[in-house]
């Protein structure tokens, strides 16, 4: 299945691993995904509402993936901010903002994609501190934002609004899964228990670990989940996973409503997802990594 190096996909995940329990599944798709070359996983904070430690508590959750799969040590992880933007002239330098520019600076032909599944912060440290960046041949793949044209609270884009106004501001050029469109990715606990829990130690783990957030965050009976983040990944697999149109980057105002300029390069908006390729795709990676006919 391996395709020829030169054809490969590079890729960066920034990950607020811990902040719910859909990372982890984007995670793990990434990483079993042959037509990605990926130069690294990026922990990111999530605020400090739902912890003082935010950053750390998704660094460890990264590591501890890779662990159950037996990668520890085989992929590369930094850590990125701890927090927000003081304000968007000044960048939160970190080693995750460090490798985005070292590979965005690189001589390939090929686009480098940086998924965000959290907050910009690291994107937009990145371009304070290397603005160069935003001429290069990046593609930043956001999970964040409220609904067109409308928009309003969503909360990635809650953790930072001044570096998404960075990154909208930039003209680097930007693909937005916006809020409405990450939650067409519904799995029920028995389509997981059927397709992911018996894969081995990574599928029980991904499996327990969403029927224990949700008992522990959800106050009614529930027995699904919207894998939000994975969307990210399909769309750099398949970019016409979902029907999508060019609009001109927005800013934000602190209610978090777009602000229609004008003034800004068009960024790519996602107006559907196609979730039965996503979740079949990763479905049958990690049945096959369980067998051991998939490796990295």
């Amino acid at each position: 299945m391996l395709p020829v190096p030169a054809q490969r996909h590079r890729v960066i995940i920034n990950t607020d691993a811990k902040n719910e329990a859909d990372d982890q599944y984007a995670i793990v798709h990434a990483i079993l995904t042959p037509s990605f070359e990926l130069h690294g996983l990026i922990a990111a904070h999530f605020g400090t509402v739902k912890s003082a430690t935010s950053l750390q508590d998704s660094r460890r959750e990264i590591d501890l993936l890779l662990d159950l799969m037996d990668l520890a040590g085989r992929v590369r992880v930094e850590d990125g901010a701890a927090g927000a933007l003081a304000d968007e002239r000044t960048a939160r330098d970190s080693a995750g903002a460090r490798l985005i520019i070292a590979e965005a600076m690189q001589d390939d032909p090929r686009p480098l994609h940086v998924a965000f599944l959290g907050p910009l912060t690291d994107m937009a440290s990145a371009l304070l501190l290397e603005p160069k960046i935003a001429e290069r041949n990046v593609r930043v793949v956001w999970i964040g934002g409220g609904p067109w044209p409308v928009g309003g609270r969503e909360y990635n884009l809650s953790n930072d609004i001044d570096a998404a106004n960075v990154v909208m501001r930039s003209g680097i050029e930007v693909w937005q899964i916006p809020q409405p469109i990450y939650r067409q990715m519904p799995v029920s606990y028995a389509e997981l228990m059927t397709r992911v829990y018996d894969q081995g130690r990574i599928g029980k783990y991904l499996v327990d670990q969403l029927i224990e957030w949700n008992n522990r965050m959800v106050p009614y009976a529930i027995e699904h989940r919207s894998l939000g983040d994975s969307p990210a990944i399909g769309v750099i697999m398949y970019p016409e996973c979902g029907f999508s149109s060019w609009r001109p980057a927005p800013e934000f105002n602190r209610e978090m409503n777009y602000l229609h300029t004008g003034r800004h390069k068009p960024i790519k908006v996602y107006e559907s997802i196609d979730c039965r390729f996503i979740h079949e795709d990763f479905f049958a990676k990690l049945a096959m990594f369980a067998r051991g006919q998939l490796t990295r």
